[in-house]
């Protein structure tokens, strides 16, 4: 009798022991995609509020609007660069520990910007939070990636984004509100608290993984060197029209930007423990979703920057007003984080960009066909969609096509190509419109890069299947269905 008792005890424990794992468990996830959900709003959120504060920094430092460009150059630069030390740095050292870092970096240059007493100040505080921001985002990806079991994670992922999107659909209404409001620095004021929350929650919840495959070394002469090669080229990039495109300067950095990537390619060769495994480059869905991606997240600033140029300057609407009408797109954009997680679970990530692109190159295409308010906002709209779609599932679903111990460089690899192509997308652009404004009115410049960019992502979609189907009859990757025969193979690098 006491046996029986003994083993209904027994079972109990058991059983209890069970629900406090799965309950802890289930705790960390939700503190896991909190952390992260609110850490990348704020990224978001910061990146595209500031484009329509800057007459307002500039009349409040006292400096010119080209030099208050640098507020944006800056982060830009710092972004860019570190992404892919970042990714790294969490594979190999652990991913709790980077995001705990880049975000505490973060909340302290959102402070510094809006203390800032001048423009040096300023732009400091904003390269702090570049570098900070360019931690978070390729870790905070792989924390989920590895945090979230894989039946869920492209949903979580998916929802992550879908959240942080709404700081993108929030940035330039809140810039322009704060810019005619109680000022630019409010801007600032508010990331501050909300990082700080976020660097909270992930002290509590986020658990810690990392690459146990990998020793803990970096590989610091590649840091170096990635740095310098991105630096340079987003240097010359940015500052290029200001410079002149063949002046010695420009020149230079760019034959900078060369050299060090080239050298920087052959150390990544030659090292032990290399900062990127240059056979992710063989992996052919993940090289299509990158550049689907890259050339979503192109047209996504140009269309943003040739949209506000239109809006306030051919138009005359306040920045108030313009950061208004880019609600609707920017509500499509955030919409397209869910929508890209719910697609993936019926067709391969491949397909899912494919389609990202069909949307957006139409969208871009017919942006320039029309003037009238009640055709160019629901068209803005479905551009927004499609650009949205593609820049954002493209993290998610570089998720789907490496190992999940390689996820942070392959998010980092991502994002370089997204921060550093977006760069000179757009610094092509404003070189094309001084190019043509002598010759033409503006809003005829506009449209002619909105259609040559709407052709050129078209028929980058087309390519994408067109390969996709080639790979598919070679038997290299599944077929278009997720329901596919388990038989049929996989896309390269994903676990069985």
């Amino acid at each position: 009798m006491r046996a029986g008792i003994g083993g209904v005890l027994a079972v109990s424990a058991e059983r209890n022991a069970l629900m406090r794992a799965e309950s802890s468990a289930a705790a960390r996830r939700t503190g896991a995609f909190v952390a992260v959900a609110v850490a990348l709003f704020c990224i978001q959120l910061d990146f595209f509020a500031l484009n329509l504060a800057l007459p307002g920094i500039a009349a409040e430092l006292g400096v010119t609007v080209s030099a208050a460009q640098w507020t944006l150059s800056a982060y830009m630069l710092a972004i860019g660069c570190f992404f892919i030390i970042g990714g790294r740095v969490g594979d190999v050292f652990g991913r709790r520990g980077t995001l705990l870092a880049g975000t505490a970096l973060f909340t302290a240059g959102s402070v510094g910007c809006a203390l800032a007493p001048g423009l040096g100040w300023l732009v400091a505080a904003r390269i702090a939070q570049g570098v900070g921001a360019a931690f978070v985002f390729p870790v905070s990806v792989s924390v989920i990636t590895n945090t979230f079991p894989e039946e869920s994670r492209a949903r979580a992922l998916g929802a992550v984004f879908g959240i942080a999107n709404i700081g993108t659909a929030l940035g330039p209404f809140v810039g322009g509100g704060f810019t005619e409001g109680p000022g630019w620095r409010w801007i600032f004021w508010l990331m501050a608290p909300l990082s700080l929350l976020s660097l909270l929650v992930a002290l509590v919840y986020v658990p810690d993984s990392r690459d146990t495959s990998a020793p803990r070394e970096l590989d610091l002469l590649g840091c170096a060197l990635v740095v310098c090669a991105l630096a340079a080229l987003t240097l010359a990039v940015e500052r290029g029209d200001a410079w002149g495109w063949a002046s010695a300067r420009t020149l230079g950095f760019f034959a900078v930007a060369v050299a060090a990537g080239a050298l920087f390619v052959v150390r990544e060769r030659l090292a032990r423990h290399p900062l990127i495994d240059l056979r992710l480059f063989r992996n052919v869905p993940y090289v299509l979703v990158t550049g689907m991606g890259s050339l979503s997240n192109m047209g996504y600033g140009v269309t943003v920057f040739l949209s506000t140029l239109y809006l306030q300057g051919v138009r005359g609407l306040s920045p108030l007003l313009a950061g208004t009408v880019f609600l609707a797109p920017a509500l499509l954009v955030a919409l397209s984080g869910p929508l890209g997680a719910r697609l993936a679970r019926y067709v391969r990530p491949t397909a899912v960009m494919a389609l990202a692109g069909a949307v957006a190159g139409t969208g871009m295409y017919a942006l320039a066909q029309v003037g009238a308010w009640w055709l160019y906002v629901p068209v803005f709209a479905w551009c927004g969609l499609g650009l949205g779609l593609g820049w954002t599932f493209s993290s998610v679903a570089t998720q789907q096509v490496v190992a999940p111990a390689r996820a942070g460089e392959a998010s980092g690899v991502l994002l370089t190509f997204l921060v550093t192509l977006g760069a000179i997308a757009l610094a092509g652009t404003a070189a094309a419109i001084s190019a043509m404004t002598p010759e033409r009115p503006p809003e005829e410049a506009y449209d002619a890069i909105l259609q040559l960019g709407g052709v050129v992502i078209l028929a980058t979609a087309v390519v994408v299947m067109a390969v996709r189907h080639r790979l598919v009859l070679l038997g290299r990757i599944a077929p278009l269905s997720m329901r596919a025969p388990e038989g049929a193979g996989r896309e390269p690098g994903r676990r069985p």
